[in-house]
């Protein structure tokens, strides 16, 4: 295979978690439904940028839209640019919060990076719903993003109207959760002793998404300039997320019993195209413990990405109560 720099493979891979490369990006279906004039409607979608300081770190974050505050949590490497689609399509019936995560992308630590701590991430996202100052919001996490709307909605239930968690790894929910343990032990040490490349390979292959190394197609001029930034900084947050941040997520385990008593509801939601892979295994595991069934929604764990328009739609039907 010819050798790449350490930033074509990151770009790479950064394609393929944007729902598997630029192919599904051009094809992601992000038309909106409203009835807004086309001027009026590019303001809603427009992004009004800050900067949150907060102990240890500083926090970026995008706002969208009028109406409720919906906040989203990106999974692992993800960061807010990720679900500008998401966010676009739900503005017209939302006030869109998207973030990025502490240690990822334009979020930084004070000085060096730090193990991810859950509870810490779950504090940035109260705090970032707090300097909204709208109240309780509604909140969406996808993947890591699940788990730490679980222990937001589990020590912060103040800040939490309905989370919907979709996909969440809660690999100790499991009845043996030993060999996923240990295949995230095996995925940070192929990150040691051969870099990110090969462990992303592995992390795909392992997730039952796209197993191989991308080729060099996914790191030329094909997407658009904003996906382009926004994997390349996605692809540059793996290094983060595969040393600090993916063992911390995988091995917290939600507190059942707390968002058991929680007045919000939360719903566990699963890819129809995630049947038989590990994490529909995991999200079951947490749906059975909340004594709830899984709510079904499109696509795989980037249903978002790759079908942005319905999987927008199933999330208002969830928060709504259908």
């Amino acid at each position: 295979m010819q050798k790449r720099s350490k930033s074509a493979v990151a770009l790479a891979f950064g394609a393929l978690l944007l729902g598997s490369g630029p192919a599904a990006l051009a094809n992601a279906d992000t038309q909106t439904t409203s009835n807004e004039p086309r001027g009026a409607q590019t303001m809603i979608n427009q992004a009004r940028a800050s900067t949150l300081k907060v102990a240890g770190a500083s926090l970026y974050y995008e706002v969208r839209g009028n109406g409720p505050v919906l906040l989203v949590i990106p999974g692992g490497p993800q960061d807010a640019g990720v679900f500008v689609g998401l966010a676009e399509v739900l503005a017209d019936r939302y006030t869109v919060v998207t973030y990025d995560p502490r240690g990822n992308s334009r979020s930084h630590f004070d000085g060096d990076a730090a193990e991810l701590d859950v509870d810490q991430q779950a504090d940035d996202a109260a705090a970032i719903i707090e300097a909204v100052g709208a109240g309780p919001a509604y909140v969406f996490g996808t993947s890591g993003g699940a788990q730490i709307g679980l222990n937001l909605a589990a020590r912060h239930p103040e800040f939490v109207h309905a989370l919907v968690a979709h996909e969440p790894p809660s690999t100790m929910l499991l009845d043996n959760p030993e060999p996923y343990l240990q295949s995230d032990r095996d995925l940070r040490e192929t990150y040691r002793t051969e870099g990110i490349g090969a462990a992303m390979a592995a992390f795909f292959a392992m997730a039952g998404l796209e197993g191989d190394e991308p080729d060099d197609a996914h790191s030329d001029g094909e997407m658009a300039p904003e996906a382009a930034e926004t994997a390349a900084r996605v692809g540059a947050n793996f290094e983060y997320w595969l040393a600090h941040g993916m063992i911390p997520l995988s091995t917290y385990k939600p507190d059942v019993a707390a968002l058991k008593a929680s007045t919000a509801p939360i719903a566990v939601a699963i890819g129809e195209e995630s049947a038989g892979q590990p994490i529909d295994e995991m999200s079951r595991a947490l749906a059975s413990g909340l004594e709830v069934a899984p709510v079904i929604f499109p696509g795989d764990h980037f249903g978002f990405e790759k079908h942005t328009r319905a999987f927008a739609e199933r999330l208002h039907q969830v928060f709504a109560g259908g």
